[in-house]
């Protein structure tokens, strides 16, 4: 029986399977593993709500299913790769959570590091931490961004914790809480450009 609050799952064929994988691209970009995973998930309630079809022929449709969807374009990992570092990046990840967060949905390494290639050329040069790190600092108020400087200083073990469980190293974290003023730190990123 599903859990209170889920719907019944429907009885799995190709033709819903199908349905399915595009309804979930049209709402969200995806790998070809992310999407063969949420397809299995699929398969597996309805194999426990109907009983059938074998789970070995249900690979079968969804393998099928994901490689016609490669083919025609609609499901393409390099670039969904290259729009997610685009998007972790801006959002103050680091480059080592950006290649973790990308591996844990499927991506090959190749594709992963194609796409910081790519983020590098359109950077302009040489990629680091530091511009995601003060990113994050700025959105979250860290270090130099805090108005208080009595705050400040006693939140600054707080602070060096939040980076680091972001993923930048202690000098990365160091650099962004050592910043006099969060226009010093704007022209120290300015430097690097």
């Amino acid at each position: 029986m599903p859990p209170a609050g889920r719907k019944k799952p429907k009885k799995v064929s190709p033709g819903y399977l199908e349905r399915a994988a595009l309804f979930y691209l049209e709402r969200y970009s995806s790998s070809a593993e992310n999407l063969r995973r949420v397809l299995d998930r699929k398969v597996r309630r309805s194999i426990q709500q109907h009983g059938e079809p074998a789970t070995e022929i249900a690979a079968g449709w969804i393998a099928e299913l994901i490689a016609r969807l490669q083919r025609n374009g609609l499901l393409n990992d390099r670039t969904y790769a290259e729009g997610r570092v685009r998007r972790l990046y801006a959002d103050g990840k680091s480059l080592g959570r950006i290649r973790q967060t990308l591996a844990a949905k499927g991506v090959l390494k190749p594709d992963i590091e194609a796409a910081l290639e790519r983020l590098q050329v359109e950077a302009d040069g040489p990629i680091s931490d530091l511009p995601a790190a003060a990113a994050y600092a700025r959105k979250r108020g860290l270090g130099p961004y805090r108005t208080d400087p009595e705050q400040r200083r006693t939140m600054r073990q707080k602070d060096m914790g939040a980076l680091a469980r972001r993923g930048f190293s202690q000098n990365v974290a160091a650099k962004i809480l050592n910043a006099e003023s969060a226009s010093a730190l704007e022209e120290v990123l300015n430097e690097q450009d």
